[in-house]
């Protein structure tokens, strides 16, 4: 029998992980096994780290989008079913990447249809990012190019789904999906709170329907590639010790802090900051993620104990030049070891724009 492929897209920052696992959970709990794919365009991944620590079993695919490693993808899928057998493939796309319906899933149905049931595309949003990429609220947004790549990920999706309810009034969130539905017809509104729960259900519920067999969208590959190289990556791996021990909650809580800081001073706007710390034993961790420059950092998961050493794993995805965003992050690195009794030595980093996207495949129709 054909595996469900679920693709959970959307802009970076907009909670896809955190979605993602409650989709897993949801799954588990009715019964079903469950194999995760994460994508990202290098190594060191905050993504894989958190879903390897709720115990479900991931494949990795870095070095490019899942249109530009379409062979890693059904690599990483069959790797999955020879380990876990899984019924449900649970995939997440790089949060800058579009123009998945023509470059994974119509080629995923026609080349390998009798192996997957393709599901709806689902695309999250974070609502103050949309709010005020569609003129409803004031406040810092991105570059042109930038927000090409944004609205394309709207365009082609089956299911937008406003992630983050819980931060919205009943006056904003109206006014979001009434939004939503004015310049993007073709897909289904669905609001709901990875963080609490809320309606998930109902956004769960449509994912079992098939999916929409219209023409892809047009893409300008030039626009794409330019507004995606203007973000900056930044993937960091560090080991943290200390002869005492520490709270690692409060040291992630502070670095975030000190680099947004910095990236606010320069006039970087963040897409997505997140990081993680875990204890050199066991399963804990700790979580923190900052979408805005003009926000504050969030800790969905907080490690429940002091530590004296570990693993930080820092992804920094912003506005600006590589170079730039590790000279700041090394910065703040570099002084926290000398600010506090804690040892930190850098084990990987790496700091570039992505490359031009080049879909392995590329079909217009199902």
């Amino acid at each position: 029998m054909s595996a469900d492929y679920i693709m959970v897209g959307g802009f970076l920052g907009a909670g896809k992980t955190t979605a993602m696992l409650r989709l897993a959970e949801h799954l588990t709990q009715r019964g079903q096994r469950v194999g995760l794919i994460t994508n990202d365009q290098s190594q060191g991944l905050v993504d894989t780290s958190i879903v390897t620590a709720k115990g479900y079993p991931v494949q990795e695919i870095t070095g490019g989008c899942f249109c530009c490693r379409f062979n890693s993808l059904t690599d990483a899928a069959e790797r999955l079913t020879r380990e876990a057998r899984p019924d449900v493939f649970l995939a997440e796309p790089v949060g800058s990447c579009t123009d998945l319906r023509a470059t994974v899933q119509y080629p995923l149905r026609r080349l390998y249809g009798d192996d997957y049931r393709v599901a709806p595309l689902s695309v999250l949003v974070d609502p103050t990012r949309a709010a005020r990429i569609l003129g409803l609220e004031p406040g810092a947004s991105f570059s042109p190019k930038v927000l090409y790549v944004y609205e394309k990920q709207l365009e082609e999706a089956d299911l937008i789904v406003i992630n983050k309810s819980d931060l919205l009034g009943a006056e904003r969130r109206l006014a979001l999906e009434n939004a939503l539905k004015a310049r993007f017809p073709q897909a289904e509104i669905v609001t709901v709170s990875a963080r609490t729960g809320a309606n998930l259900e109902d956004w769960f519920s449509r994912l079992s329907g098939p999916l929409a067999s219209r023409p892809a969208m047009e893409v300008d590959y030039d626009t794409y590639a330019e507004g995606e190289a203007l973000l900056g990556w930044l993937n960091a791996t560090c080991s943290v010790s200390s002869a005492t021990p520490f709270d690692g909650n409060r040291l992630l809580q502070r670095l975030a802090d000190d680099i947004r800081e910095r990236l606010a001073d320069a006039g970087i706007e963040i897409a997505h900051l997140k990081m993680t710390l875990a204890p050199d034993m066991g399963n804990d961790i700790a979580v923190l993620n900052l979408v805005r420059t003009d926000t504050r950092p969030e800790s969905p998961h907080r490690l429940s104990e002091e530590l004296t050493q570990g693993e930080l794993l820092l992804n920094l995805r912003a506005e600006g030049d590589p170079d730039q965003l590790k000279s700041i992050a090394m910065a703040r690195l570099e002084a926290l070891g000398r600010e506090t009794p804690l040892s930190l030595e850098v084990d990987h980093i790496e700091h570039f724009r992505p490359g031009r996207p080049q879909p392995t495949h590329r079909m217009v129709t199902a």
